[in-house]
C-alpha cells in the first residue's frame, strides 16, 4: 500500500512538473515569436516604461537600472539569437512534454538526455555567472530529471506487465 502511494505522489509531482514546463514552453515560444517582430527601440521603451515608476521612487534602483541599460545594449544580432532560440526551445519542450503526456515511451529518454544537456549548460553558467534564480530553475530541472526516471520506470513496468498478460492470455 505504501509504495502504491508513493508511486501516485511521484507520478503527480512528475504530472505538475511536465504541466509547468509546458506552459513554460509556450511561454518561451509566444515571446520568441513577439521578439522576431518586435524593433530594439519598442523594447528599449518597453523596459522604460515597466521600470519607470521604481526609478520615480529610487533612481539608483540597480536592477531597474541594469535592465534598461542591458535592453539600450542589444544588437539585433542578439534580438535575432535570443528570439530562435526562445521559438525552437519552446518548440522542442512543448513536443517533449507531448510525448510524455500521451506515455510514449520514445519521449522519456530523449527527455532524459535533452534535460540532461540543459542541466549541464546550466550548471556551466551558474559557474560562471553565480545566478540565484538560475540555481533554482536548475534545481527544479534537476528534480524533475529524476521523476522522469521514476515515471519511465514506471510506464515500462505497466507495458511489461501489459505483455505478460496478453502472452499469458493466448497460451
Amino acid at each position: 500500500m505504501l509504495g502504491i502511494k508513493k508511486e501516485n505522489i511521484l507520478h503527480n509531482l512528475f504530472m505538475m512538473g511536465i504541466a509547468i514546463k509546458v506552459v513554460n514552453g509556450f511561454l518561451e515560444l509566444i515571446s520568441g515569436i513577439i521578439l522576431m517582430m518586435v524593433r530594439t527601440d519598442k523594447i528599449i521603451n518597453a523596459m522604460q516604461m515597466i521600470f519607470q515608476h521604481e526609478l520615480f521612487q529610487d533612481p539608483t534602483d540597480l536592477i531597474a537600472n541594469y535592465v534598461i541599460q542591458a535592453a539600450q545594449h542589444l544588437s539585433i544580432d542578439t534580438i535575432s539569437f535570443i528570439a530562435i532560440y526562445l521559438t525552437l526551445h519552446g518548440v522542442i519542450k512543448i513536443g517533449l512534454v507531448a510525448g510524455l503526456w500521451f506515455k510514449r515511451t520514445w519521449a522519456y529518454p530523449l527527455a532524459g538526455i535533452i534535460l540532461g544537456l540543459v542541466i549541464s549548460y546550466q550548471i556551466i553558467r551558474i559557474y560562471n555567472t553565480h545566478s540565484v534564480i538560475l540555481s533554482i530553475f536548475t534545481l527544479v530541472d534537476i528534480s524533475i530529471l529524476i521523476l522522469l526516471k521514476f515515471e519511465y520506470k514506471r510506464i515500462t513496468m505497466k507495458i511489461k506487465k501489459r505483455i505478460g498478460h496478453d502472452h499469458a492470455i493466448l497460451t
